[in-house]
């Protein structure tokens, strides 16, 4: 059997009530009582069940998820298994509300952060861009006691509980060896494709791609970031030009969204037969464009482990109870035409 509350106090030789407060890290308990509680607990191995315990308390998670608004079709997803586990959170005794912000627009998304009321959220987890309003913002909230964790895109500078996502700089480096060894001999330039050089995510698989690409294979050149602000028109737009301008581009790595614009212009006149093309996120759109050979290759991450991780991380970080090792990272997955299921 499990040992119990009543076992650890036996244990320990002090009261149900003694307990209790040290469990909950209440004020009034003498160091020496700590002390023993925590003996006893290691001894007895016991496993605090914080369900019954917040059952018992009326304790309510309410948790704001702040992500970036428009056409952005990863955004879209990631929003849509947001509210898939919203339809599901009361029985879990949660609340989820969801904030959306412009794009790549620090000052929004700082107003936004620092609206929410620090006594009614227990948590928030946000898609940042690095700016200092934002930083200062995420500053309050943990000043406040309020946990955060960042999603899809980190902020380096500022220390939050989590960051939940892939490692993008080894899916810029996976992106690279992809290229290289799909275009073979061939040399050439790259247009490289991004949303912004202000979110932290674009800047790292820039940096991991490039690494790659410098080192092994020097016979390619990464022209400079086209910056589409993840907007299918103005991808369009610029890497229009950019192929007009250079004739000997041989590659298009896309590290942001935005896919829609690129694959209009790749699907012109069998452009997309000339060139290897890396692009980010498996779409409706992307998965189309690979069945058709517009697209090589889509390096992916899963949004409903991302937000389901970033539940686990907060609610952990609340119950001051330990995350099993291995379950909340994101693992990079790669998708070619002979693996779309």
């Amino acid at each position: 059997m499990r040992p119990t509350v009543q076992d650890v106090a036996r244990q320990a030789g002090v009261s149900l009530a003694s307990v209790d407060r040290v469990l909950n890290q209440r004020p009034g308990v003498r160091e020496k009582t700590i002390a023993k509680v925590e003996a006893a607990i290691s001894k007895l191995g016991y496993i605090r069940d914080v369900s019954a315990a917040n059952l018992a308390k009326r304790q309510i998670y309410r948790f704001a998820f702040v992500i970036p608004e428009g056409a952005n079709s990863f955004m879209r997803g990631l929003e849509a298994e947001i509210e898939a586990v919203k339809q599901h959170s009361a029985n879990d005794r949660t609340e989820i509300s969801i904030y959306k912000v412009p794009p790549f627009d620090g000052r929004a998304l700082a107003a936004t952060l620092d609206g929410l009321d620090p006594a009614r959220y227990s948590g928030v987890a946000v898609v940042a861009t690095e700016a200092v309003a934002v930083r200062d913002a995420l500053a309050r909230l943990r000043r406040n006691n309020v946990p955060v964790v960042t999603l899809v895109s980190d902020v380096p500078s500022f220390q939050c509980d989590a960051y939940v996502g892939i490692d993008n700089v080894a899916a810029g480096r996976t992106a690279a060896r992809l290229m290289g060894n799909f275009l073979g001999e061939k040399s050439g330039k790259i247009a490289l494709v991004a949303g912004s050089m202000l979110v932290r995510d674009h800047v790292e698989r820039r940096m991991g791609f490039e690494q790659v690409i410098r080192s092994d294979y020097t016979r390619l050149e990464c022209l400079p970031v086209i910056e589409g602000k993840d907007d299918g028109q103005l991808v369009q737009k610029y890497l229009s030009e950019c192929l007009r301008m250079h004739s000997d581009v041989v590659g298009v790595y896309n590290m942001g969204a935005g896919n829609r614009g690129l694959i209009e212009v790749l699907s012109k006149n069998g452009a997309s037969k000339e060139r290897v093309v890396v692009a980010h996120e498996l779409t409706e759109h992307t998965r189309r464009a690979l069945n058709a050979g517009i697209v090589d290759a889509i390096i992916h991450q899963d949004a409903g482990h991302e937000v389901r991780s970033a539940l686990r991380i907060l609610k952990a970080r609340i119950d001051k109870t330990p995350l099993l090792a291995g379950q909340e990272t994101i693992r990079i997955e790669i998708y070619l035409n002979e693996n779309l299921s």
